[in-house]
């Protein structure tokens, strides 16, 4: 009878320390962390201080139902509004997998963000029917209108012509630094209202500016595997849409608040 062999255990390829001595790695960590926490609240006074742009023209957005709504209509009764532009064009059958990630993370934040005068709101150039069927696909909340009759989208830089994109060389992306392959690209976008109802361009961002609201991402950079995409094709090629992971579980809450069903 062969003997019982034992397992044996994984080989861990990383330093492995007494507690005084991770006690004194992690404050030095610390002190890091706290210049990066620093370093972002100056970045963000910063940001708040940028020239603001008056914004000159007439835009007019589509919801499922309901009549058509100006810019000035999306900040309700709020002076500050957000917009989020979602990758998510009118001949697609589905909103892009990375925008919709991103969308899972900023859900749950509007009620958040209207304590603190912010208006949200997602816009794409897909029609409403469209939006309004995937929003519910997802489970979604947020209000998301379609810009796809105005030029708005591509006034904010986030969609180009087809000219645009076979245009080599042509940088005309994330403020002239990037060339974008495709005619719809992410970002996001605010405005301020004023007390007679004028409305400015205050700050905008785009590509990997988007970073800071990935709110998953952010937990994984705590996790010892990090973000763990060295070995993928680019980043982000793992991510799927929330209900096509195989750990998904229904979201239950939806179905009780929205019990309507997919009538579109």
């Amino acid at each position: 009878m062969a003997e019982d062999s034992k397992e044996e255990a994984p080989v861990v390829r990383h330093a492995v320390v007494t507690r005084e001595e991770w006690m004194q790695k992690r404050i030095a960590l610390l002190r890091e962390e706290k210049e990066l926490t620093k370093e972002r609240d100056r970045v963000s006074k910063l940001r708040r201080e940028l020239p603001w742009v008056k914004i000159e023209k007439s835009y007019t957005f589509h919801r499922c139902s309901g009549p058509p709504v100006t810019l000035s209509d999306l900040f309700g009764d709020k002076s500050q509004l957000i917009v989020v532009h979602f990758m998510f064009a009118e001949d697609w059958d589905e909103g892009c997998k990375s925008c919709s990630y991103l969308a899972d993370m900023y859900d749950r934040c509007p009620p958040h963000l209207g304590e603190r005068d912010v208006a949200f709101v997602a816009c794409s150039t897909a029609s409403p029917e469209k939006l309004e069927r995937y929003k519910r696909k997802l489970g979604w909340s947020f209000d998301w209108v379609s810009s796809g009759k105005t030029d708005f989208n591509h006034d904010f830089n986030v969609t180009f012509s087809q000219d645009e994109v076979k245009e080599d060389g042509l940088k005309n992306y994330n403020f002239g630094t990037a060339h974008c392959p495709a005619t719809e690209a992410p970002g996001m976008s605010v405005f301020y209202k004023d007390d007679q109802g004028q409305i400015y361009h205050t700050y905008s961002t785009f590509a990997r500016g988007l970073d800071i609201f990935l709110t998953a991402y952010h937990f994984l950079d705590c996790v010892p595997k990090g973000r763990d995409e060295g070995s993928l094709d680019y980043t982000m090629a793992w991510i799927k849409r929330r209900t096509e992971y195989s750990d998904y579980v229904t979201d239950n809450w939806w179905s009780y608040l929205m019990p309507y069903g997919d009538t579109l």
